[in-house]
């Protein structure tokens, strides 16, 4: 067992940290768009929160503070900073696939004597990777989009074994002495501070025992799963695809609730042009616009809420052998976490940033910043997967096969 930095915190007390820090991350986008990942004084306030513990089972020194504390967390730092959100969710979500789904050997050797652990991952199986007869695999590759890695203590992928043709999908863990991150992250429209280089291998060497033969699309949670019987607590047995839907509609909720802070605050501080002791915020028009879009955030987050309930739930349910955790639970939560997210870029879209003004749209303005990040998550793969988990939520729903329906395209 590793002892928590702060045993006795809680979820109150973390989500209060995450709260107090907004102000901090506000006066630091400029510099984290520049960087193109949040400064180090961002990294150590983290450290210090345990924002890296959140999900960390308490064996190895972790909170498991589960699905609806992290998710608020993650709202709270992206509200202050989306890119900062962005990466800080991409880091320090992933270790619920290695408590999950690798066996106790690995887990101990990961997270080490005091368990100081983050990973960036990918979507897609990159590279290849071949056994060395030692007892050891080799991989070699570039995975790209790899949001937090400039402070990834291990990266988390999914490889194809080496053969002609391709073996299966290898899922791995690789500690940072093997792998290189490189400088590419330039020129994207928004999310410019997530971090998202690429992760690059060449010759990489790890214990065969820190890969499995399993997709993060489809993990083994029948019955339970290796971390779920280890820690004795059932999230780590779950469903990944609908997880990492959630991990983006928090932050898709947070940008909604840092546009609204800003419209509030360029309408009170917006003169009217023929009435200059007056100001916009004295507007019945711009009052309802600031009103309707609030109300969509906010259900944006109760939504975000109640399915990241209903996911902790389904995985109990799962694990006491009440209900499987099918691939049909994870295409309806998946769906729900991403209307959730499609609600909060709807109040940003279709009215604060239309109505905020065109003053509001040049560089360096909050609101075009926001604009910005949020067009940029409906081109990531996660809001790309929509069509496809219509169809299966309806196949679902009419008891026809829904698993030949590919979500990536």
């Amino acid at each position: 067992m590793i002892a928590a930095p702060e045993p006795e915190l809680t979820a109150e007390d973390v989500i209060g940290r995450a709260v107090r820090l907004r102000p901090v991350l506000l006066e630091r986008q400029p510099e984290t768009e520049r960087l193109t990942h949040y400064p180090k004084d961002t990294h150590d306030d983290f450290l210090r929160a345990g924002f890296y513990r959140m999900l960390q089972p308490r064996r190895y020194g972790g909170y498991e503070f589960g699905l609806p504390v992290f998710y608020r967390v993650i709202t709270e730092i992206a509200r202050g900073c989306p890119s900062t959100g962005w990466a800080l969710s991409l880091t320090a979500a992933h270790v619920l696939q290695v408590a999950g789904f690798f066996e106790e050997r690995a887990q101990d050797e990961i997270f080490g004597a005091d368990g100081d652990f983050r990973a960036a991952s990918t979507v897609a199986p990159v590279g290849v990777a071949r056994p060395d007869g030692d007892g050891h695999v080799v991989l070699d590759g570039t995975w790209p989009y790899s949001s937090g890695a400039p402070y990834s203590t291990h990266y988390l992928g999914q490889t194809l074994a080496a053969g002609d043709p391709p073996g299966p999908v290898l899922l791995f863990v690789a500690p940072r002495s093997e792998f290189t991150v490189l400088d590419d992250w330039h020129g994207v429209l928004g999310l410019r501070g997530s971090g998202s280089h690429s992760v690059h291998m060449e010759n990489a060497r790890i214990p065969a025992y820190f890969t499995r033969e399993a997709s993060l699309a489809d993990l083994p949670v029948e019955g339970g799963s290796v971390g779920s019987k280890l820690h004795g607590n059932p999230m780590y047995a779950h469903r990944a695809p609908s997880f990492y839907h959630g991990e983006l509609a928090a932050v898709m909720t947070g940008i909604g609730y840092a546009a609204a802070d800003e419209y509030a605050r360029v309408l009170s501080g917006r003169p009217l042009l023929l009435e200059p002791d007056r100001t916009r915020a004295d507007l019945h028009d711009y009052q309802r616009h600031l009103g309707e879009a609030l109300g969509l955030i906010r259900t944006a987050e109760a939504a975000l809420q109640h399915t990241a309930a209903d996911w902790m739930e389904t995985c109990r349910r799962g694990v006491a052998g009440e209900a499987p955790f099918t691939m049909a639970e994870d295409n309806r939560l998946a769906l729900m976490f991403l209307n959730a997210g499609r609600l909060a870029w709807d109040a940003l879209q279709n009215i604060l940033f239309r109505t905020a003004g065109s003053r509001h749209a040049r560089d360096g303005e909050r609101m075009q910043r926001y604009f910005r990040d949020a067009a940029t998550y409906w081109t990531h793969v996660g809001p790309s997967m929509a069509e496809p988990l219509y169809r299966r939520v309806g196949c679902d729903r009419l008891g026809l096969p829904s698993d030949h329906i590919p979500l990536i395209p």
